[in-house]
């Protein structure tokens, strides 16, 4: 497998959201690969690396954590960046995700470039 350091995966079912990050990835030196069902992602997981994934937490295959709960047994050290409209940060599952380290990270749909650029950075040395 190739390395990871610098690669993203973008796990989300709206084609403009994947295209905003893929955007501000890509401007901050970043690849990303794009993925807009569980199971693309799970393909993509199985034959590439990644340094950090955002997750949207609604798909139209898979509930967004439960792929993060699929996605540790995969690889448990790989860092997930919950990113939804759905939830809000104070909200019981994300809360309860974060304390059992299912995912590292939430951004609240919309985000700011800064928030993604502040994720990256944080993560940029896992």
């Amino acid at each position: 497998m190739e390395d990871r350091k610098g690669k993203f995966l973008i796990i989300d079912d709206e084609p403009d959201m994947c295209w905003a990050l893929e955007h501000i990835l890509g401007k901050n030196g970043g690849v990303a690969r794009r993925a807009l069902s569980g199971i693309e992602a799970r393909a993509f997981i199985k034959s590439e690396c990644f340094q950090l994934i955002f997750l949207d937490a609604k798909l139209p295959d898979i509930e967004g954590l439960e792929l993060a709960r699929q996605i540790r047994e995969m690889d448990s050290k790989l860092p997930i960046i919950l990113v939804s409209g759905y939830y809000y940060r104070d909200d019981v599952a994300v809360q309860k995700a974060l304390e059992e380290r299912l995912i590292c990270g939430f951004i609240a749909k919309p985000f700011s470039t800064g928030e993604i650029i502040t994720a990256i950075q944080r993560w940029r040395s896992f």
